[in-house]
C-alpha cells in the first residue's frame, strides 16, 4: 500500500515517458506528449489565444499545431473556458494561463482532463501530460517510450529508448 493507494500495480496500464495521444474534442488524432510526473497540470502549445464571451459564457479560441516544428497545419479550436490559473513553469516563472476541459485518449482509455494553454514553442513537446491527468490510470516507465501508442494507435509493445 502506497499512501493509501491499494490497487495492485499490475492492474494499471504501463506508459512510457512519451506517448502519442488523441484529443478528439479538438479534432486532433495524433499529438506527441511528454508524460511528466513532476508537472501537476497538463498543457498544450496554443497559438493566437483569444478570450471572449458567448451569450454570457466565457469562451476561448486558439490554434494548435500538433506537429513539432511545423506551424503550417493548424487546428482551430473554440471551447468553453474553465478558468484562468497561475502556473509556475519548470524555470520557476509564473504565468496566468487559460484552462479548458477536454477529452484525451491514450491506449484503450478515454477521459476528461484539464489543459492549460500556453506557448510551448521552445519546448521539446507540443503537449505535456501531467500527473493529475494520469493519476490512478497509468504507471509510468521512464526508460521506455510509446508503450501504449504509435502515431495515435494502441500497440502491444513499446520501444526502449537507448
Amino acid at each position: 500500500m502506497l499512501n493509501g493507494y491499494s490497487a495492485a500495480a499490475s492492474d494499471l496500464p504501463l506508459i512510457g515517458w512519451r506517448e502519442w495521444i488523441q484529443l478528439p474534442d479538438f479534432g486532433i488524432t495524433s499529438i506527441k506528449a511528454k508524460v511528466d510526473t513532476g508537472a501537476r497540470s497538463s498543457s498544450i502549445h496554443a497559438l493566437n489565444i483569444e478570450l471572449f464571451d458567448l451569450e454570457g459564457m466565457p469562451m476561448v479560441r486558439f490554434q494548435v499545431a500538433p506537429a513539432q516544428h511545423n506551424d503550417q497545419h493548424l487546428v482551430q479550436v473554440e471551447t468553453k473556458l474553465l478558468c484562468q490559473r497561475t502556473v509556475r513553469d519548470s524555470g520557476g516563472h509564473q504565468e496566468k494561463r487559460p484552462v479548458v476541459i477536454t477529452t484525451v485518449s491514450l491506449g484503450n482509455l478515454t477521459w476528461p482532463i484539464e489543459l492549460t494553454l500556453t506557448n510551448r514553442d521552445v519546448m521539446g513537446f507540443r503537449m505535456l501530460l501531467g500527473r493529475q491527468a494520469i493519476r490512478d490510470r497509468f504507471l509510468v516507465h521512464s526508460g521506455y517510450s510509446f508503450l501504449q501508442s504509435r502515431k495515435g494507435q494502441s500497440k502491444a509493445a513499446g520501444e526502449k529508448k537507448l
